[in-house]
């Protein structure tokens, strides 16, 4: 359950904001506030998990109001004018949703704030010993990019590449997305019967593998992962547990 304050100036714009966040099961809405001055007070006792958030407010605007934030929770911008989108993005809120906005284009920026959520969680408890087994249903999984939060199918990454300090997802419609991330978190966020780390700078989507030969998986005919070293037994096994390797031979005459 993710707890969620809103604010914003306008009471029709505040009404329906209640109402949009009641119908979503996930979120429980702790406070409502008409302005910013009054939602840092309420923060300042209390914290939260998400703040849904006018930008054009008296006294003091959505986007500074979030740049005085200390300990920063999810945020979803409100507003009536796109010019203040990438000023938005550059805080790294998980949307933006430009008034008016329907309940659907409400539903969708919810859905990211939860995935992102539950994202940081299993990052979380992948860090801690005793901690359960992931998730293996999960349909999304939420990165940042491009000051913005994509919402990506995981069934459509074929694979992952490490570069550092980023990631390169490489999906099925041939385009590729870059975040800060590190291999490891991703390969604890995403689920295990699905995705092998078969490299230390490579993770596949198992669903993919078309072919593989001695030292490389093939995601089709000319674009192939290579297995490391310390990764190949395990692949091995996999393969062998499996796929059951049929006679080519042909049969005498």
């Amino acid at each position: 359950m993710l707890k969620c304050i809103a604010i914003d100036d306008e009471p029709l714009a505040l009404r329906q904001l209640t109402a949009y966040i009641s119908k979503i099961p996930y979120l429980e809405l702790v406070t409502t506030c008409n302005n910013a001055i009054d939602a840092q007070q309420f923060l300042a006792r209390q914290k939260v998990d998400l703040i849904f958030v006018d930008i054009n407010m008296p006294d003091l605007n959505g986007v500074d109001f979030v740049r005085t934030l200390i300990h920063k929770p999810m945020v979803i911008f409100t507003t009536a004018y796109s010019q203040y989108a990438i000023e938005g993005f550059k805080l790294d809120a998980v949307d933006y949703l430009l008034k008016p906005f329907s309940f659907a284009d409400f539903s969708r920026a919810a859905t990211k704030a939860n995935s992102l959520y539950e994202l940081r969680n299993n990052q979380r408890n992948a860090t801690e010993p005793d901690s359960e087994a992931l998730p293996q249903d999960r349909e999304y999984i939420s990165v940042k990019a491009d000051y913005k939060v994509s919402l990506i199918k995981i069934s459509t990454i074929v694979y992952l590449e490490s570069e550092g300090e980023y990631v390169r997802m490489h999906l099925s419609d041939n385009t590729t997305i870059t975040t800060l991330f590190r291999l490891k978190n991703m390969e604890a966020a995403l689920p295990s019967d699905r995705f092998m780390r078969i490299h230390r700078s490579y993770i596949v989507n198992l669903d993919y593998i078309r072919a593989y030969v001695k030292g490389r998986v093939y995601i089709n005919d000319t674009e192939y992962v290579p297995i490391g070293e310390l990764y190949k037994d395990a692949f091995q096994q996999y393969i062998d547990k499996k796929f059951r390797n049929l006679d080519t031979e042909l049969p005498a005459q």
